[in-house]
């Protein structure tokens, strides 16, 4: 930055080099367009691990960091207790002044999903335009992460910071490709804290023109048993949804698919939705699933539902849609035994959602994963998922984008030096 200006941010040419660029190099492309332009003497890209709990900054060979592949190096950057996991908490540029010199941290999100962080080196303090400018770029780069990591594996590979086992790579496989969602009506997210050995749990969601749809599963066993039934259920779930057919026709075509495939004794619980957008009204089938939790005017309650058979017993109908009413400000919890049993019983999860009900439900998930981790001294006997709907109502309508990105470059500042 030159006398605190600089020329105005070309998200022209920002796109331009990004594809021209190889996939591997779009987001190091991206880095040296908004370094010359704001006059930044460094900018990173740190990348949101699996875990939750901490990013991931990728670079070239010669980079810090213990994690290596060929010539790609990543360093582990803890969430709790710095600028970037604050940035991305407040979803708003952080800044760091230390003797003279100023440090950026800009949340990279796209529809609430939390990509990761962007990091900028400068030598003054940054103006207005400048904090504006980047956290453009910031969301703008969460679009080009999304779009390239269709075509390697670097992003994959960065966000790893424990090997998958194969049963686990397949669980991953079936999960949707963002964890969350904001729209005008409704803000959702989910997060699976995975055991020892897989236990099979899955959730998903899709949204259409005039409905959304949820589904969280819970597939019986655990590794490569577990992959297996989920995988067969989860296919045949959305095979079943997008063949258009209504709640319970879902839950049978995806049940017959299973039992084909299922041994005598296996089975899949679950639990699916379908919320009406235009009439806000919404069905669920319960398959021998523990029912959700709603957060209510600061009480936490289960939903009351009656349970119909696990999935993959035997073939046929047999699945209600049940009514499951929304009101306004409503937070629904949906949840797998992972979170409800053995050393995670001994918890007050009605308590814990209470607490954290002013969380955005990105936060509220893992939140509540990572204190049915501890309980469990770090080593889960099941997998540990779980599902935020916050249902705010009203008609359809566009979402709120500074809810998600922090498009109006939000300023949070902390001095030292």
């Amino acid at each position: 930055m030159r006398d605190g200006r600089h020329s105005p941010l070309n998200l022209n040419s920002l796109l331009a080099a990004a594809e021209a660029a190889p996939p591997v190099a779009a987001v190091d492309v991206v880095a040296t367009e908004l370094a010359e332009a704001i006059g930044a003497r460094e900018v990173s890209f740190l990348i949101a691990d699996f875990s939750g709990r901490a990013l991931i900054r990728l670079g070239h060979s010669g980079g810090k960091g213990a994690l290596r592949l060929k010539e790609e190096t990543a360093e582990r950057v803890p969430l709790l207790g710095t600028p970037h996991g604050r940035a991305l908490a407040a979803q708003a540029v952080e800044v760091i002044v230390e003797d003279g010199r100023a440090r950026l941290f800009a949340p990279v999100t796209s529809r609430g999903e939390a990509v990761g962080v962007l990091e900028l080196g400068l030598d003054d303090f940054p103006a207005e335009q400048t904090v504006a400018d980047v956290a453009q770029a910031a969301h703008f780069l969460a679009y080009v992460v999304i779009a390239n990591r269709r075509y390697t594996d670097l992003f994959e590979w960065g966000q790893r910071s424990v090997p998958l086992s194969l049963a686990a790579e397949i669980q991953h496989r079936l999960l949707p490709g963002a964890f969350t969602c904001e729209a005008g009506q409704f803000t959702l997210a989910a997060w699976l804290q995975p055991a020892g050995e897989v236990g099979g749990d899955t959730f998903d969601f899709s949204l259409e023109r005039d409905a959304l749809h949820l589904s969280m599963t819970d597939a019986m066993g655990h590794t490569m048993d577990a992959a297996l039934l989920a995988t067969v259920l989860v296919g045949g779930l959305r095979n079943a949804r997008r063949r258009g057919v209504e709640l319970a026709e879902q839950a049978r075509l995806a049940n017959d698919a299973l039992a084909e495939q299922a041994d005598d004794g296996q089975f899949v619980t679950g639990l699916l939705v379908r919320i009406d957008l235009g009439s806000a009204t919404a069905g669920i089938v319960n398959a021998g699933h523990p029912p959700p939790l709603r957060l209510r005017a600061g009480q936490c309650e289960q939903v009351r539902l009656e349970a119909d058979r696990p999935f993959g017993l035997v073939s046929g109908p047999g699945y209600r849609v049940q009514a499951l009413p929304l009101e306004v400000g409503d937070r629904l919890m949906f949840v797998t035994d992972g979170m409800l049993e053995r050393d995670a019983a001994r918890m007050n999860i009605a308590a814990i959602l209470t607490a954290s009900m002013n969380m955005h439900a990105r936060e509220a998930v893992q939140h509540l994963t990572q204190v049915v981790l501890e309980a469990s001294n770090g080593q889960l006997r099941d997998d540990a998922t779980a599902l935020c709907l916050d249902w705010h109502g009203g008609p359809p309508r566009d979402r709120d984008a500074t809810s998600g990105a922090d498009r109006e470059g939000r300023l949070h500042q902390a001095a030292s030096g």
